[in-house]
């Protein structure tokens, strides 16, 4: 029984080691990556957002959708058009 004991405390540590280190690995690769890209110029430019097309629209509700579109894509997103859909 101590010599299949022995055998299972071995094998878990070996485990828990190889899981460490590539964790570890994985976290530094991921960091080195970070630094990388960050060092690198930033040559794209946002592109000038072009009114939405309305079609006549209240105000109130265009406003509503572009501030819900910026917030729900942290100002990444772009209305092209508003149109209603029937249903």
């Amino acid at each position: 029984m101590t010599s299949e004991l022995s055998t299972a405390l071995n094998l878990l540590g070996i485990g828990m080691i190889t899981v460490f280190v590539v964790l570890t690995l994985v976290v530094g690769v991921g960091k080195l990556l970070i630094r990388f890209v960050n060092s690198l110029p930033e040559e794209i430019k946002k592109p000038t957002s072009a009114p939405a097309r309305t079609s006549g629209m209240n105000p109130s509700k265009v406003a509503a959708i572009t501030a819900a579109v910026d917030h729900v894509t942290f100002g990444q997103g772009k209305i092209t058009k508003i149109e209603k859909i029937d249903n």
